[in-house]
């Protein structure tokens, strides 16, 4: 399990990176930040095993709740409760608080066949656009670094790298499906 001080260690690395120069928030209204529902579903985020350490249902910037990690679909290494939250206050949060996913979109892990790691641009079912990922603008190299090294330290965790290899699969089968469609 990731202790709460390589969470923070975590954070702090991530704090001095951006994808951007500027405020990627201003090409699309900060809709990551402020897509609050998607056919009448709260949209969040789950929180990573151990990532709870630094975050408290009291937090008055944070919706919080505790969901079947079966229900959800996490795999079977995840603990039985998975904490979701939902930002109170979007686009304006606490940043130094905002949780891992939300500091590395957009930007997702991905594992090859060989199981090594890699960075795609995470947009799997999306309810917004997001520009960075659609126009496939040039993030910054010390942003795409510094996410692949938390992500390279998380899927040392079985229950991170379970997770990252499920979802690697899902976008491999999607990929496998829209070919098939294409005729490739």
């Amino acid at each position: 399990m990731i202790s709460k001080r390589t969470y923070r260690a975590i954070y702090r690395l991530l704090d001095r990176v951006s994808p951007l120069d500027s405020d990627c928030g201003k090409l699309c209204g900060a809709a990551c930040c402020t897509s609050a529902y998607e056919d009448g579903e709260e949209m969040g985020i789950f929180l990573l095993p151990g990532e709870e350490q630094l975050h408290s249902p009291q937090d008055d910037w944070l919706d919080w709740s505790e969901e079947s990690s079966e229900d959800m679909g996490f795999p079977e290494s995840w603990p039985e409760k998975v904490c979701f939250v939902h930002c109170k206050t979007p686009p304006h949060c606490p940043r130094k608080k905002r949780p891992i996913q939300c500091r590395t979109f957009p930007l997702a892990p991905y594992l090859n066949k060989k199981g090594e790691l890699s960075l795609i641009y995470n947009d799997m079912d999306l309810p917004y656009r997001c520009p960075l990922i659609e126009e496939e603008l040039p993030l910054n190299d010390d942003f795409v670094q510094a996410t692949e090294t938390v992500w390279k330290h998380l899927i040392r965790d079985e229950r991170i790298y379970d997770m990252v290899k499920e979802d690697s699969e899902a976008w491999d089968e999607s990929i496998a499906q829209l070919a098939e469609l294409l005729g490739f």
